[in-house]
């Protein structure tokens, strides 16, 4: 009987491709295990078994396998099935999950590489100028790549070349696979055994006594061997013998020294191994412990809303606590990277070296030794911290699932597909694995505090500070006012100057929060305003003053800074708007004695970039920080006292049916930096339209306010969580078509759903990358089945797909878009 495998491919095509294997292979092969496949004429990709089967394909003949990559499996089960739940809610295929979830130096691609055909004797004479320059270069090396051919013969398109020397029989063409990942090795020392006695030894040093230096670098060996049992690192050794690696090179070479190498992992805890005492809970904190796990009995996920700084993190570390007790694994997922590097000090000093990071800012290899690690429950795998990718990694016994600042729209992932909402599917994969599911935050979704709201899931809540600290001290500035007075200091309102001139009095520290990047986010000229537009994308450039250019935030076109107008040529070009950068400069002029820190995109690029400035904000280092969002985001520093928000309507009047509620979180987040131990923070808040509802309920810390008002306008226009929303967004090239094919399809979706679908409509942004964009909304309310919606809606884009015009537009779902 015939043996086949169905492998899903890190392509975006809807269907697994089945792949016959002999007999032995059926034995030792199990779904989850990565097999190299043959696809298409001369691909080679990495997949993943999915089942493993005796029925043949129907519509074409099985291709055999190239190779098998592993000895068991590096998927489990489980995530399968989570993987197949992703790909269905949010309308993607499993292949795109796929290669969103599995670490790149999994998914190996082939790589074609041109080597000499040593079989024929070549006639030089018959090739052309291109074609011998090719077989010149391979007299000189053995394997050459596509891409290197390219550079020798100084064209892109090569493969014409190729094609002609491949009739020719110069060349053979082999499609290679590539092992990524690399274990990292570190080197260590030992002495010769032949040295090992203690007669040899002294020979030995009477021997070095002309090389003091290599004298040195014995005797610290010993020191080192006497103070522990542990290897000793090369770089050790060099430290302590104040000497080169060069002289311990020269050691090895006289086999006094021997060197070996052990495999170690690249992300690893250097703390003291005995862990600190959890804090005893306070009253408040115990009392929502106690909800929490009477949710928890009923199987329940459950919401703990508490003030900023109340010390829900605590409450987390308990209940980590006593799921790592039992032996079980816990995930503790938070919406940015700048938190983890703040909260992994924290949970170290309680779980040491239990503990696994993992989020898009570590390496591929680092990435691939942490799922190892989980894969394998080892100690040190045990809490896994990260951000929304974590929720990918291979658990086997997962206990508990811990959503922080489960608000926050960094949990949406944007492009590419799968376009999930990690705390959404972080649920689902809790439910799999029969876990314990956490939400945590100071100022939940609507969605979620509407579900704690009719009872489907817990709910506990801390409405006291840690310690009692009072809540900080709220003030709305009036900067339309204070322009018309006269009284602005540049972009501050001269109530935010004198606190500012108080706090830094004081010894305290600042932060202020403007949400653009940059200098400006407009150059215009002052004759004729006209202002520069990105080149492939319908945006203003912004400007950034410290690189002196023009930038497009969409898609990354720069361009040096004009020195006049493009359209009449005028040299009067002034900036409209502000930016962190802006904002900078203007506080470093203003106050010359302060230690001034910036934190936004541009700033945390590096991999250690989030952990330097939060370090140094930590250490008071700096004196004022200022940031973007990301400085609103749970992070915890104990001498902040004043927080500063430049202009609260940016955030207000954005087109967008959140608005208002990302607005009150945001400021809620914000000044919930200030006052976080004894004294009482400040904030200040400056707006052109003090009376608006929104900053009255921030001010008064009305969330309730807040919650009924926006439920009460969703009602009304059909938004989340009444209904549920489906946008459907059209790309193309070419303006008509795009229209042509938006038009077909809503019209489509109309027949189908009636008066629940708008659009189709132009974004704000209408082109970016050249690519026109169109978008469509559908609500689809709660009586009707989403699962049946979806059909539809695929149904309807084959048909779509079958009008050979519209085949080139590429049409983006977006399932619970926020």
């Amino acid at each position: 009987m015939a043996n086949f495998i169905n492998v899903i491919l890190p392509i975006p095509l809807e269907l697994s491709f089945t792949y016959s294997i002999t007999e032995e292979e059926a034995k030792i092969l199990q779904p989850g295990m990565r097999v190299a496949v043959p696809f298409g004429k001369s691909k080679i990709y990495t997949g993943i078994i999915f089942s493993v089967h005796q029925n043949p394909p129907e519509a074409y003949e099985a291709k055999v396998i190239h190779e098998i990559l592993d000895d068991y499996p590096i998927v489990n089960a489980t995530q399968l099935k989570h993987w197949e739940w992703i790909a269905a809610y949010y309308m993607c295929t499993l292949g795109e999950v796929l290669r969103s979830a599995l670490p790149g130096a999994f998914l190996l691609e082939s790589e074609t590489l041109v080597l000499r055909n040593t079989e024929y004797d070549i006639d030089e004479n018959e090739l052309l100028d291109d074609e011998f320059l090719v077989f010149e270069a391979l007299q000189h090396q053995s394997i050459l790549k596509v891409q290197e051919v390219s550079a020798i013969v100084e064209r892109k398109n090569v493969l014409p070349i190729l094609q002609r020397l491949l009739e020719k029989k110069v060349i053979v063409l082999k499609e290679e696979v590539y092992e990524q990942y690399k274990p990292k090795l570190v080197r260590y020392v030992k002495l010769g055994e032949e040295h090992a006695s203690d007669e040899k030894l002294e020979e030995l040093l009477n021997s070095l006594t002309r090389a003091p230096k290599q004298s040195q670098v014995v005797l610290s060996l010993f020191q080192l061997q006497a103070k522990s049992q542990k290897p000793i690192k090369v770089s050790e050794l060099e430290k302590l013998s104040n000497t080169s690696k060069a002289i311990i090179k020269t050691l090895v070479d006289k086999g006094i020294l021997e060197e070996y190498f052990i495999k170690t992992d690249r992300v690893s805890y250097d703390g003291e191994s005995d862990n600190s005492e959890t804090k005893d809970l306070n009253e408040f904190q115990e009392a929502a412990l106690v909800d929490i796990k009477s949710a928890f009995g009923e199987n329940k996920v459950t919401l703990l809303k508490g003030v900023t700084s109340s010390g829900k993190t605590e409450v987390y570390v308990k209940l980590i606590e006593e799921c790592l007790e039992k032996g079980l694994q816990a995930l503790y997922l938070l919406p940015e990277i700048a938190l983890t590097t703040q909260l992994i000090s924290r949970l170290q000093e309680y779980f040491g070296e239990k503990i696994a990071i993992y989020h898009s800012k570590y390496n591929v290899q680092e990435r691939v030794e942490v799922w190892q690690n989980v894969l394998q429950s080892k100690p040190k795998a045990q809490l896994v911290i990260g951000a929304r990718s974590a929720m990918y990694l291979p658990f086997s016994k997962l206990g508990l699932v811990i959503v922080d600042e489960e608000h926050e729209s960094s949990f949406k992932q944007f492009d590419p597909a799968p376009r999930y909402h990690a705390r959404d599917a972080a649920i689902v994969l809790g439910h799999l694995h029969k876990a314990n599911i956490l939400l945590g935050s100071a100022t939940p979704s609507v969605e979620t505090y509407h579900n704690a709201q009719t009872g489907k899931y817990g709910y506990a809540e801390i409405t006291r500070r840690y310690g009692n600290v009072l809540m900080p001290e709220m003030e709305l500035v009036d900067i339309k006012e204070e322009s018309r007075k006269r009284k602005m200091k540049g972009h501050f309102s001269e109530r935010l100057f004198l606190e500012m001139e108080e706090t830094l009095k004081d010894g305290a520290q600042i932060i202020l929060f403007q949400n653009r990047r940059g200098f400006a986010p407009l150059m215009e000229c002052l004759t004729c305003g006209h202002s520069p537009q990105c080149p492939n994308c319908d945006v203003s450039l912004t400007y950034h003053q410290y690189r002196n250019q023009l930038r497009c935030h969409y898609c990354g076109h720069h361009t040096a800074l004009p020195e006049s107008c493009f359209a009449c040529g005028s040299s009067e070009l002034d900036t409209k708007g502000f930016g962190t950068e802006q904002i900078e400069k203007e506080v470093t002029a203003l106050f010359p004695d302060a230690k001034v820190g910036r934190m936004d995109l541009d700033t945390t690029r590096g991999k250690h970039g989030y952990e330097k400035i939060i370090t140094a904000f930590e250490q008071q280092e700096l004196d004022i920080l200022v940031g973007t969002q990301m400085v609103t985001k749970g992070l915890d520093f104990r001498n902040v006292n004043l927080v500063g928000v430049m202009n609260a309507d940016s955030l207000l009047n954005f087109p967008d049916y959140r608005a208002h509620e990302r607005t009150y979180q945001l400021l809620t987040q914000v000044s919930g930096r200030a006052g976080r131990t004894k004294k009482r923070g400040r904030v200040v808040i400056q707006t052109y339209n003090p009376y608006h509802q929104i900053l009255k309920q921030v001010t008064n810390s009305d969330y309730e306010g807040m919650y009924k008002e926006q439920l009460y306008e969703r009602e009304q226009f059909k938004y989340p969580p009444v209904n549920r929303i489906i946008k459907i967004t059209f790309k193309h090239k070419n303006y008509n078509v795009l229209n042509e094919a938006a038009d077909w399809f809503s019209g489509a979706l109309r027949s189908n759903f009636g008066g629940t679908v708008l659009g189709p409509e132009y974004p704000p942004v209408a082109r970016i990358r050249n690519q026109y964009l169109k978008h469509i909304v559908i609500k689809v309310q709660k009586v009707h089945s989403l699962a049946q919606t979806k059909a539809n809606i695929r149904r309807i884009e084959k048909s779509f797909k079958s009008v050979a015009m519209y085949r080139g537009v590429r049409v983006i779902y977006n399932v619970d878009h926020i």
